[in-house]
């Protein structure tokens, strides 16, 4: 790996996330911090590490996607589907076992789909439930699906050279179609009712959710940082300046030779799959999914934290889905205090969005750089090294930095 992805945001940025984990994990052993608040941090490193995988496709590349949280969706729906079918197996197979004949594979296979699918009306597995006996075939499609998604999706509109502000329109519709599609019963993913019941992780019935919410959470944490370490390493060198290049300039980078199409297709795809991981291990944290968690809202919610938190830098981004999300759930969690104006009081359960939205204007007239900016100041105000005599000029470092 190149030493330029080691600078120091990198390093920092993984020191941070480390001591972290190990203050959360001590806080949780001692009783001061609870489990439901452990699964709540565990679920925010997940969507930190999504809004990451949101900078390099926007901040770095260009292209504003209002559908990322598509691919988070489906890669917890693939997740889901082996943990609702382990887990009623679980729940059939001894009552089944009593009987004086012993069952077949169909026979248990039926009484599965009965028991996940009668909530629609239904006891047949769909054909997208094939592989849903199998660990290792789901995870893989928990990569496979949304990478597949998005290679069809970006090859259509990046050959056909859909920018702008219309390629954030089409990611969109596709958002919107695949959560309308979703909410039908006959989609084979139980409709509105979604998949349920998946913090019951099979095998480990007997394992307490404190333990659980902790392996949950550290598995997050491990994820991100390997998908930081990951992104840097893209953004960085050759490829991290034709991203960039594309951002600024996407004509001038065609005229110079370069498949733009690839660089950008390269870029959507990644962070797609990367955006699969991180709903796969949320979902489980979260205990649900339904089509609600695919609707365009969420992929807006996704591109107001990277905003928020800075645009064109990885830890912006993550330091933004982690301040907005945590905030997001003190206030509507009924935490954050009412404040009474007379007759009138303030309920930031109904506020919040407003709360959020005003920010999200704040941010882009004033502070077009967020929260990362403030590194920026902070760096103008740290006194820089120019001793040497390296130039004609004194105090100069021309030879050093040229050689750079």
């Amino acid at each position: 790996m190149r030493n330029d992805v080691f600078k120091p945001s990198t390093l920092l940025f993984l020191g941070a996330l480390a001591v972290f984990a190990i203050v959360v994990t001590i806080m949780a052993g001692q009783g001061m911090v609870s489990t439901s608040f452990v699964k709540t941090l565990g679920k925010t490193l997940c969507l930190c590490l999504a809004a990451i995988a949101m900078d390099v496709i926007w901040g770095y590349t260009g292209i504003l996607s209002l559908g990322h949280m598509a691919f988070f969706g489906l890669g917890g729906y693939m997740i889901g589907m082996w943990l609702m079918y382990a887990r009623t197996e679980t729940l059939v197979a001894p009552g089944l076992a009593a009987q004086p004949l012993p069952p077949t594979e169909g026979e248990v296979r039926d009484a599965i789909g009965s028991q996940i699918f009668g909530v629609v009306g239904s006891s047949d597995f769909p054909m997208i439930w094939m592989f849903a006996d199998s660990l290792v075939l789901q995870l893989a499609l928990v990569v496979l699906v949304p990478s597949l998604l998005a290679l069809v999706f970006g090859w259509l509109a990046f050959r056909s050279r859909v920018t702008g502000v219309y390629l954030s329109i089409l990611t969109q519709a596709m958002t919107l179609a695949l959560a309308l599609y979703l909410f039908q019963n006959d989609s084979g993913l139980r409709g509105n009712n979604g998949l349920s019941g998946l913090q019951n992780i099979p095998g480990f019935e007997d394992v307490p959710q404190s333990t659980l919410s902790l392996s949950f959470f550290w598995a997050s944490a491990f994820a991100l940082a390997a998908g930081y370490l990951l992104f840097a390493w893209v953004v960085s060198g050759r490829m991290g300046s034709v991203l960039r290049a594309i951002r600024d300039d996407e004509q001038r980078v065609r005229f110079l030779g370069y498949q733009v199409e690839h660089y950008k297709l390269f870029a959507f795809v990644l962070t797609a799959a990367v955006t699969g991981i991180a709903g796969a291990l949320y979902y489980p944290q979260a205990g649900i999914i339904n089509p609600a968690e695919i609707a365009p809202i969420a992929s807006i919610y996704l591109a107001v934290w990277v905003a928020i938190g800075g645009r064109g830098r990885l830890y912006g981004a993550a330091i933004g889905a982690a301040v907005v999300s945590l905030l997001s759930s003190w206030f509507t969690g009924g935490a954050a205090p009412n404040i009474a104006l007379g007759d009138y009081a303030i309920r930031w359960t109904d506020w919040w969005l407003v709360l959020l939205g005003v920010s999200f204007v704040c941010v882009t007239l004033f502070a077009p750089k967020g929260i990362g900016g403030l590194v920026d100041l902070l760096q103008r105000r740290l006194p820089v090294d120019r001793t040497g005599d390296f130039g004609p000029d004194k105090g100069s470092k021309r030879a050093e930095e040229t050689a750079q």
